[in-house]
């Protein structure tokens, strides 16, 4: 599959994604971890001053309070394309709830609702099979071929009233049309 490369980044956006992919590395906390003890290392260099205790206490607030605003935006996208691959997958199993689809914008007590349903489906669930019960490839086929012969059933049922509907309107038009044309007058014969 070709990954379309979709040019509306911003400059922020990329910033922020290279930024926090850059502070999760190795590196980024080695390089950190050694800044420290550099700092621990020339305390007795600067008698431990206040000045020396200002500079580390600066620099690590000024980055942590700069780095929440970067990670969070990069986490923001994150989370919405995690989303959105969750919505792509509810909205196309046959069997899913497509409520769920729209679930992130409930509020928190429908969301414990919807919760306690699916708590009372894993107690029933518990009652019928053992949890490490694994599902073999020929039940998987099985719902396969379930869904395919769903979809074309679909298909057909789709085609069939929209040609249904067609005809209906066909009809409709040739008998308004026929009720629209003046009648003709049989001329009477006159008797002279």
């Amino acid at each position: 599959m070709e990954k379309k490369k979709i040019k509306g980044n911003s400059a922020f956006e990329k910033f922020a994604t290279h930024v926090s992919k850059a502070a999760g590395s190795t590196t980024a906390f080695i390089g950190a971890f050694l800044i420290v003890v550099a700092w621990a290392v020339s305390g007795p260099i600067f008698d431990y001053s206040e000045t020396w205790q200002l500079v580390i206490n600066t620099g690590t607030t000024i980055i942590t309070f700069l780095m929440v605003f970067l990670i969070q935006k990069a986490q923001n996208k994150d989370s919405l394309a995690i989303q959105l691959k969750l919505n792509e997958l509810v909205a196309s199993s046959e069997f899913s709830s497509n409520s769920l689809v729209d679930i992130e914008s409930m509020t928190e007590e429908e969301m414990i609702i919807v919760q306690k349903y699916y708590q009372r489906l894993s107690e029933l669930s518990k009652k019928d099979e053992s949890i490490t019960t694994s599902h073999s490839i020929g039940e998987a086929q099985d719902q396969h071929e379930r869904k395919d012969k769903n979809r074309s059933q679909l298909k057909t049922a789709k085609k069939t009233a929209d040609t249904t509907r067609k005809i209906s309107e066909a009809t409709k038009k040739t008998i308004e049309s026929e009720k629209a044309k003046p009648t003709k007058a049989a001329k009477k014969p006159t008797n002279k």
